[in-house]
């Protein structure tokens, strides 16, 4: 088959029809909802959108929410206690003593649920 389009693409279906600047940002969503991803659950390039904010990977069948033109997760591999540990003390081991004190001497909610959340996992990790 011999190329029909030169410039315009998927939006060549427009004609001369809504102006050029808006065929190309129609362009740009286009080509990113049609495009296949790689699905971070089984690693293959087969995720593909199912309608507005729903994708589908075709080889795990795992359905995701992301955003409507492009998959806009980022899903991390599950961590240990242990990791969520170290993360933790390494940002209370920071060089910046005004952040520190204000996170965890303040009661303020945020610190509070910090302290919490460092002892549950403490109490995990002992287990």
């Amino acid at each position: 088959m011999t190329k029909r389009t030169k410039k315009v693409g998927v939006t060549g279906k427009y004609g001369v029809r809504y102006g050029a600047s808006l065929r190309k940002q129609v362009k740009k969503m286009e080509i990113s909802q049609h495009a296949k991803y790689t699905c971070t659950f089984c690693g293959k390039v087969t995720v593909r959108r199912q309608s507005t904010g729903i994708w589908n990977c075709r080889s795990c069948k795992r359905t995701m929410a992301g955003g409507a033109y492009t998959v806009a997760y980022v899903f991390t591999l599950p961590r240990t206690h242990d990791d969520k540990i170290t993360r933790i003390q390494l940002k209370m081991e920071e060089p910046n003593e005004e952040i520190k004190t204000n996170i965890f001497c303040h009661s303020t909610p945020a610190a509070a649920a910090m302290r919490s959340t460092l002892r549950r996992l403490r109490e995990i990790a002992e287990v």
